[in-house]
């Protein structure tokens, strides 16, 4: 990746959740290229790795990489993929890249019943503290080592701005991992575990394909101070930043927006 050292993370195991495309597909490769041992769970299927996450990987980056694919709107998928990812370590985790997660649909307020409600919470909230719990202490073993371990959690503009019209499930989900990371970052300090979080913009992938028109894009990018959206690259070299001991190991409780001047807080 383009600024950072290759070997950066060489030697490293890194997990990232989410990253059969868009931003977690553009992290994973990230931590390939520069030297990771990457374990990436694709979604619910491997279907789109194929299209995004292996693109331009070398033959040494792919024998790096191992897929797993797992559905973590089922109420136990947490639990499941963190079991699975537990089977692949053959030592402890050092980075734990929290990234998957949706909108899954525009439901109005007046909508929202326990249906749609659950579906939501158990993609963006249950999943993830049900994984991340079953994967910290690996962690905390990674956190023995020099310059400890790194949790980096994907959140959102729309955890501070509340977002648009049909996703105040959505937003107030990314808010709780907002608050989340922050509980995290002083609870596990002690175990030599950072915990940060990615608030992305709007970011031009599959995600504000299904869910925005393009009319509404072109609006956002012109109101934008760098008048673009964001693609999935502008946001991957943050993810690398947080979970680097070298790069930021004074850093733990953030929360570092990505979104090209869309929110200045």
């Amino acid at each position: 990746m383009n600024g950072f050292d290759t070997r950066l993370f060489a030697g490293k195991t890194v997990v990232v959740t989410g990253s059969g495309r868009g931003i977690g597909a553009a992290v994973a490769r990230g931590f390939l290229q520069t030297g990771a041992r990457v374990i990436a769970h694709a979604g619910r299927t491997l279907d789109h790795a194929e299209d995004d996450l292996l693109v331009g990987l070398s033959e040494a980056e792919k024998d790096r990489l191992t897929l797993l694919a797992g559905d973590l709107a089922e109420r136990d998928g947490g639990e499941r993929l963190g079991s699975a990812v537990l089977q692949e370590l053959d030592g402890p985790l050092d980075v734990l890249v929290n990234n998957a997660g949706t909108m899954v649909g525009r439901i109005a307020a007046g909508d929202v019943d326990a249906a749609a409600f659950d579906r939501v919470v158990d993609l963006n909230v249950r999943s993830v503290v049900a994984s991340t719990t079953a994967l910290l202490p690996a962690l905390k073993e990674g956190g023995r080592a020099e310059g400890g371990a790194a949790i980096v959690n994907t959140s959102s503009i729309s955890a501070i701005v509340g977002g648009s019209p049909g996703s105040s499930l959505y937003s107030s989900s990314k808010a709780f991992i907002s608050t989340w990371t922050r509980a995290l970052a002083r609870e596990l300090a002690p175990d030599h575990v950072r915990v940060n979080a990615v608030s992305p913009g709007t970011i031009m992938t599959d995600f504000h394909r299904r869910y925005s028109s393009q009319e509404k894009l072109d609006a956002t990018a012109a109101s934008i101070p760098l008048k673009r959206l964001g693609t999935a690259e502008d946001c991957a070299p943050a993810y690398l930043f947080l979970s680097s001991a070298k790069l930021s190991g004074y850093l733990t409780g953030q929360v570092i927006e990505v979104n090209g001047g869309q929110f200045m807080g």
